[in-house]
């Protein structure tokens, strides 16, 4: 496996491999986190997202994503990345069968985390979606409870710098709101990239959205739309 050169490309950006990713083809390659992770970015990994996180607690996280790694897995990966300097991204699954304790854990422990190590540019709340899955009997929570929980996670994480609306998950017209609720960032163009929303029922159906149709949902919600490379960096004027 190998990434493009910095050398060719040295405004490229790779960001690929959530934790649960990284786990898997680290322990087949019998290497340490650490050592795993330094090959990695010795190849051209510059940053990570934050998929996999869904939610810490251990308990409940036996009941809706057992295969996954550990919450103290997903935790070690994302600090030996910081220390390594390797950014990333942190995450959290909300709208199941967590209660209002659990997403504080869950915030509490990245924010633990960041105090440490500085090395998360953004947290991305992640609504649960009803569809095509076994926990489909829940339906799920409100408008309101998701601009509550961005709100939250705003208040809560004020160590991190960006809180992202992933608008695939809400839609666009709640992720718009959202950037009255805390939000900062509103995620991406994409191209339905992230099937996994589709096939769970979110609304959009074939998710896309230009940057035109992103800058005016910005300027429409009364904000001034930037454009940004993967570190947050602004892009032109």
């Amino acid at each position: 496996m190998y990434f493009l050169s910095d050398s060719r490309w040295p405004s490229l950006h790779v960001k690929a491999f959530s934790a649960v990713e990284l786990e898997y083809m680290i322990s087949k390659a019998g290497l340490s986190i650490e050592d795993g992770l330094k090959i990695l970015k010795d190849y051209g990994l510059d940053s990570i997202p934050g998929g996999g996180a869904e939610i810490f607690d251990e308990e409940l996280r036996k009941m809706i994503c057992d295969e996954k790694a550990s919450s103290e897995m997903w935790l070690n990966i994302h600090k030996t990345a910081h220390k390594l300097g390797i950014l990333s991204n942190a995450t959290m699954l909300y709208g199941h069968i967590e209660n209002y304790a659990q997403r504080i854990d869950h915030l509490e422990r990245l924010r633990q985390l960041q105090d440490s190590t500085g090395g998360f540019n953004a947290f991305i709340p992640l609504k649960y979606k009803k569809s095509n899955n076994n926990m489909s009997y829940l339906g799920e929570v409100s408008v309101l409870e998701d601009l509550r929980n961005y709100a939250v996670s705003r208040i809560y994480l004020d160590n991190f710098p960006h809180i992202k609306a992933y608008w695939p998950a809400t839609g666009k017209e709640i992720a718009q709101l959202a950037l009255s609720f805390g939000a900062d960032d509103m995620d991406g163009t994409i191209d339905d990239t992230t099937k996994i929303y589709s096939m769970a029922g979110a609304n959009e159906g074939n998710p896309a959205m230009t940057s035109d149709e992103i800058s005016g949902l910005i300027r429409e919600a009364g904000f001034v739309p930037m454009e940004r490379d993967s570190l947050y960096n602004a892009i032109g004027s």
